[in-house]
């Protein structure tokens, strides 16, 4: 696509470390997915990758002006590359995307058409169905869904997901800790934003292997539900702020 003078309309995230295999063919889905939703622009947060990632981007970048490539001198986590990117988009709307090719960018224009038609939606989440991860990663992903749910009240079937969507202003005001993008929909609830939900079709990873175990999940994940619940117990109600304006006399 050929991009315009303007800034861009919407951003893709994508957090990624040791990808360089699976970066140039997600890439081109995701340019494929934004053809039509104007100006936009990609950025890859590099976290510390230590193979030909860093290298594979930026013989990528030569050909597409749109995408941008953010390193991290070292590995800081899924969440940190996702807050650096964010912080570092032009755009108004941000999507977020794992860099292993399981999330399909095809759902992405539907997830920004729920934010640009319901003005009071803070965040799109996408939803997975038909899971291609093994079965002892299913069945984690079962039980810390189930116990976040029962904890945090959040309505949300599936939180792991990196496919998401949402504002980002909203993004950038939310508290932020190791592990945010796991309460997502939790937060942005919080500060008084409705959630949408699109389910999304789960793909195969192409190549390598998942870069976050079992006691990266468990352990830190249950100090991170503990936290979460405190924000939102802290949080009584969200204000609602108007000014009042000077009338002038006649």
């Amino acid at each position: 696509m050929t991009q315009t003078g303007s800034g861009p309309a919407v951003a893709v995230v994508v957090p990624v470390r040791n990808e360089a295999e699976n970066v140039a063919p997600l890439l081109a889905e995701i340019a494929t997915s934004l053809a039509s939703e104007g100006p936009f622009e990609v950025i890859y947060v590099n976290d510390g990758s230590t193979d030909d990632t860093g290298a594979v981007l930026d013989r990528l970048r030569a050909e597409r002006p749109w995408l941008r490539h953010v390193r991290h001198a070292t590995s800081c986590g899924q969440s940190a590359a996702v807050r650096t990117g964010v912080g570092a988009a032009r755009a108004p709307l941000v999507a977020t995307l794992d860099g292993d090719g399981q999330n399909d960018p095809s759902f992405i224009p539907a997830m920004l058409d729920r934010l640009r038609k319901d003005p009071h939606v803070g965040l799109v989440a996408g939803q997975r169905v038909g899971r291609k991860d093994t079965g002892f990663k299913r069945l984690q992903s079962r039980v810390a869904n189930a116990v976040r749910s029962s904890v945090l009240k959040d309505g949300t079937r599936d939180t792991g997901c990196g496919l998401k969507a949402f504002r980002r202003d909203v993004f950038m005001a939310l508290p932020y800790f190791d592990g945010l993008h796991r309460f997502l929909p939790a937060l942005v609830r919080r500060d008084g934003w409705t959630i949408a939900y699109v389910d999304v079709k789960d793909r195969p990873r192409r190549h390598g292997t998942s870069k976050y175990g079992f006691f990266d999940r468990l352990w830190i994940g249950i100090l991170d539900l503990a936290g979460v619940w405190w924000l939102i117990r802290r949080r009584k109600q969200v204000p609602q702020v108007t000014e009042s304006k000077v009338t002038e006399k006649a």
